[in-house]
């Protein structure tokens, strides 16, 4: 089958992928309303071209805190990366690298920070962290990326409990005994409670700073209110993220939320944007609307469970054809 767009990809996995992994990546929350409107919210924005305007040459390089990538699509953090192929985040790292962007690095990767780091050595990587009851163990995961030469730190703050995936309730999704959530292997003992830190607030961000001279992104905002908070308290990005609808059901859509968090930033900060990412048109209209760059999180793991990094690759090359061609067609 020739895989043509990113909905192939996702049919491919849907079909081949055992159903309790397929189920966990494509888990929203409660009705999934948000999981799906993330989608809907694109195909409602609706784009003014302008003609005649030599497209002859086009640019789609950028830059994300000084970094310069190869154009505005990045992969966002998610977890359990050898559910959907062997390697795991080894092969997501690789395939980064090789299209020259980012790859934001989950706290709960089946693969260890320094195994990502070793896979693609030179790629552009930040990682994402969640602040947990035991501290000491934030502490050390925020040494550990830096030795790694990862170049950001992603706090995501929208997630002091998990949000009810009724899928994953009904299968009992665990990770298989052959993997590990390598990055905190002995950090925690075995026990009921989560080991999140539901008391987290902005004011961990001052204990973050001090621990660390990466720059450091926050993700999950979705208010103007958060995000003035959020530049107050000295983050050098955002993203606005509803954690791919797996979280809070029934708040708004990312691309919706976007517009109201660039206003109320005023290029401050860098700004970005993850969820409902399917076509290379998706990536322009939220740069249209403000975002430095796009993350993509389910397309990524669908991509590693056709081929690996390979597949990988390739949904990164569709979105990048696909982004240039809309660039041209809009002038």
């Amino acid at each position: 089958m020739a895989m043509v767009c990113l909905s192939d990809f996702e049919a491919y996995a849907k079909k081949y992928l055992p159903k309790i992994a397929w189920d966990y990546f494509a888990a929203g929350a409660d009705d999934c309303t948000t999981r799906d409107e993330n989608i809907l919210a694109y195909k409602r924005i609706r784009f003014r071209p302008r003609m005649l305007r030599d497209v002859s040459v086009m640019d789609i390089r950028t830059e994300i805190l000084g970094s310069e990538i190869s154009f505005p699509v990045g992969i966002a953090p998610t977890g359990f990366h050898q559910l959907a192929w062997p390697d795991g985040e080894k092969s997501t790292a690789r395939a980064a690298r090789a299209m020259n962007t980012c790859y934001i690095a989950s706290t709960y990767s089946t693969c260890s920070l320094e195994e990502i780091s070793a896979a693609a050595p030179g790629g552009l990587r930040w990682f994402q962290l969640y602040i947990h009851r035991n501290r000491a163990a934030s502490q050390q995961l925020v040494r550990r990326a830096e030795a790694s030469g990862f170049q950001g730190l992603v706090l995501t703050a929208d997630l002091p409990y998990t949000g009810k995936r009724r899928d994953d309730v009904r299968n009992g999704f665990r990770l298989p005994p052959h993997m590990k959530v390598k990055n905190l292997e002995g950090a925690f003992e075995v026990c009921k409670m989560s080991p999140l830190d539901p008391s987290v607030t902005w004011n961990d961000i001052y204990w973050l700073r001090s621990l660390t001279r990466l720059p450091i992104i926050i993700k999950g905002i979705l208010t103007r209110e958060d995000a003035e908070l959020a530049v107050r308290h000295g983050v050098q990005g955002i993203i606005v993220s509803n954690h791919g609808g797996r979280q809070l059901d029934e708040g708004p859509a990312t691309i919706d939320a976007l517009v109201e968090v660039v206003e109320a930033v005023r290029g401050r900060v860098e700004v970005y944007v993850d969820g409902g990412i399917r076509k290379g048109s998706d990536v322009l209209k939220a740069l249209a609307l403000g975002a430095k760059c796009v993350f993509i999180g389910r397309p990524a793991l669908w991509g590693l469970a056709y081929k690996g990094e390979e597949g990988l690759q390739d949904v990164l090359r569709i979105l990048q054809d696909e982004f240039r061609l809309s660039m041209a067609l809009a002038g």
